[in-house]
């Protein structure tokens, strides 16, 4: 991975400090000596901003870890309602037991001997699992591995936050200070430990710096691999297409599009020659899974009573998730000015979870470091981490309410359909504020001192040959700056600007 030593802008673009931009990142910079100055000096301390933003999150990963102790000490292995009433839950101590690993069998190719034959995990994340059941200790009661397993992935599971946050940071090489959204999110605490996600978005948000970098061909290595850890990061490749259809820059999308399949197949082919039947059944699992938690089908089947078939809520969901995409790729195509890429991933992905068919807590991983790039203002995101952590809070209470028997502890199934419908909501208002940014570009952050795309690569700058529709504003003006509120090119800084 690049280091972390050039981590400052070009010189004809400074680091734009967000307390000079953002009321909110302001008035919080209060707690450690209030705004920058306007003559402080950049790149006089090793503290540099990159190397801030990893330290900052490692300090909320390990916040995170102490949040989920009273399960570690306990809770995991005492009845299922307590880790509930105590909101730290995890996957990974129960699956050490649950799929083999304790006893040394090899993900897809042995059997298991439960209601799941299979692991039902991509093959790069179920390499992950059994690397780290390598590194626990074959001695001692089976608790005692189950709490080092969890510690052991733990560890690894920082390495990966520590990647996210780093390359976060370098995407947008004058913004790297918008990448302390991610590092401060509660939501990336709290969820960061349940499964195993944060792998997928470690490599996904690696091959968002090297596109940003020009190297179509290292990006698509790395979503293909990303791809090979959990089936999201393939979405990135549908706003891709379109925006280089939009800007002539196809010849580039087939060196990534190459380099995700080559990748992919790599890694995947192996396991589907050798073990065909274990292989599969993470694709035949999620097309057979029911109507889950955190989906809007759930709240459907609750308040109606009436339960919907597996195969009618696939049609839908998929046909719903056309149509997002179809609305999407026609915004990027009649925009005023072509989106930045991180915009339409963050469209894209935000899309596939509000239709799918069950939303775990831990999928929200999945959109924080591409909404700290598509929309990095604070008050937006603060108000979506909200909602977020409310539904995190909600699903452990409804889960507690459930295993409580009588003693009914914790949330109602209404209470619960609240906080599936603040997620729901809270998501819906960050990807409303997206649109609106694509719609009129000078509301955008990113774009108001003249930038046109931080992380869109051979994008950036790049004229458009196609568009759909007449554009609504002039082609020739970005945004509008904050301190005279005139107009400037795209790409160029305005006259004074700092």
């Amino acid at each position: 991975m690049p280091s972390t030593e050039d981590t400052r802008a070009p010189k004809d673009r400074p680091v734009v400090p967000p307390t000079r931009r953002d009321r909110i990142a302001a008035s919080g910079s209060e707690l450690i000596g209030g705004p920058i100055g306007r003559w402080a000096w950049y790149g006089t301390s090793r503290l540099t901003p990159v190397r801030v933003v990893a330290l900052v999150a490692i300090g909320m990963f390990a916040l995170g870890m102490v949040q989920k102790m009273p399960c570690y000490e306990w809770a995991w292995f005492r009845g299922a309602s307590s880790q509930y009433t105590h909101a730290c839950y995890s996957d990974i101590p129960h699956l050490f037991l649950g799929r083999g690993f304790s006893e040394n069998l090899v993900p897809y190719f042995d059997q298991l001997s439960g209601d799941m034959q299979y692991l039902e995990y991509p093959v790069l994340t179920g390499l992950f699992m059994e690397v780290a059941s390598w590194l626990t200790p074959g001695g001692g009661d089976i608790q005692h591995r189950e709490q080092i397993y969890w510690m052991v992935n733990a560890g690894m599971l920082m390495i990966c936050a520590v990647v996210i946050a780093v390359c976060v940071a370098r995407t947008h090489r004058h913004r790297p200070w918008d990448a302390l959204l991610l590092a401060l999110a509660p939501a990336f605490a709290l969820t960061a430990t349940i499964n195993w996600d944060l792998l997928a978005v470690a490599l996904l948000a690696a091959g968002m710096l090297m596109w940003s970098r020009g190297r179509p061909l290292a990006f698509g290595i790395l979503i293909g691999l990303a791809t090979a850890a959990k089936l999201y990061p393939v979405l990135l490749l549908g706003p891709l297409l379109v925006l280089c259809w939009r800007a002539g820059r196809l010849r580039e999308f087939g060196v990534a599009l190459g380099g995700t399949a080559t990748s992919w197949l790599l890694v995947n082919l192996p396991v589907m020659l050798l073990a065909p039947e274990g292989w599969k059944k993470f694709y035949t699992f999620s097309q057979e899974r029911q109507v889950d938690f955190g989906s809007f089908w759930l709240i459907i089947t609750q308040r109606t009573g009436r339960s919907l078939e597996v195969e009618t809520v696939n049609t839908l969901s998929m046909l719903l998730m056309v149509l997002a995409c179809a609305g999407i790729a026609g915004l990027a195509l009649t925009a005023p000015r072509r989106p930045r890429f991180a915009q339409l991933a963050f469209l894209v992905v935000a899309a596939f979870i509000l239709t799918n068919k069950v939303y775990s807590p831990q999928y929200v991983l999945w959109l924080i470091p591409l909404a700290a790039l598509a929309r990095p203002r604070w008050r937006d995101f603060l108000i979506w981490q909200a909602c977020e952590v409310m539904y995190f809070l909600g699903i452990w209470m409804y889960l507690a309410y459930t295993t409580s028997g009588d003693a009914h502890k914790g949330l109602p199934t209404e209470g619960y359909q609240l906080a599936i419908a603040l997620h729901l909501l809270g998501t819906l208002y960050l990807c409303a504020i997206v649109v609106r940014d694509i719609l009129l570009p000078e509301r955008d952050g990113v774009r108001r001192d003249g930038s046109d795309d931080p992380s869109g690569g051979v994008l950036d700058g790049a004229p458009d040959v196609f568009v759909l529709g007449q554009t609504a504003r002039p082609k020739e003006y970005a945004a509008h700056t904050v301190e005279a509120s005139q107009r400037v090119s795209w790409g160029v800084r305005p006259p004074g600007a700092a």
